[in-house]
């Protein structure tokens, strides 16, 4: 549910670190609920999350909103976008306080071309978040909102971070009344 690369993040703070300039990855910044990336804009940045949780979602042309992931430290954002060179596919907001390792795209197309220790860090994650969609996709499916949302709240508890209604709803593909349906659900078995 909340997915981190401590790994990856190792390497892209060495990478950081050799840097004799310090132009090819800068760190920045963002407050929490701050825009970080949004669907359709143009993306001339990867990010790499050095610390903090991001929400990353799509907005379909219903309106409604759906949370694909929570990101954390490791997590890259805007490489899809950078290798096809297309807009950006989702939105990225932070939930948290958080810090990314923002790489150029000059860099990042260097990295791809040159660095292979780079280039098995990104078929790691990219074989991960199939597994994940593929895993969520089933369980989901096969499970009840309520053993879903469980899950959520007991993420929620060990991040010690609260997530709003509308982003359990959007997370777990449901209307914000379903949702609260099944939190008194919940609170019923567990009284």
């Amino acid at each position: 549910m909340l997915r981190t690369n401590q790994s990856f993040l190792a390497y892209v703070h060495e990478l950081y670190d050799q840097q004799k300039r310090k132009e090819d990855i800068t760190v920045k910044y963002f407050e929490k609920d701050e825009l970080i990336l949004s669907q359709d804009e143009e993306v001339n940045k990867v990010m790499l999350i050095k610390e903090g949780i991001v929400k990353c979602s799509l907005t379909e042309e219903n309106g409604k909103e759906y949370i694909l992931e929570f990101s954390g430290s490791g997590e890259i954002v805007g490489e899809l976008e950078n290798i096809r060179q297309v807009k950006a596919l989702c939105s990225i907001e932070a939930l948290t306080t958080v810090s990314v390792f923002s790489i150029s795209r000059p860099y990042f197309n260097r990295l791809l071309e040159e660095d292979i220790k780079f280039n098995r860090f990104l078929i790691d994650v990219f074989a991960e978040r199939i597994f994940n969609t593929s895993s969520r996709a089933s369980y989901q499916q096969l499970y009840t909102v309520e053993e879903s949302l469980n899950r959520l709240l007991e993420l929620q508890a060990h991040q010690d971070i609260a997530i709003s209604k509308e982003n359990m709803a959007a997370y777990l593909g449901v209307s914000v009344r379903s949702l609260n349906r099944s939190l008194k659900s919940l609170l019923n078995k567990n009284e």
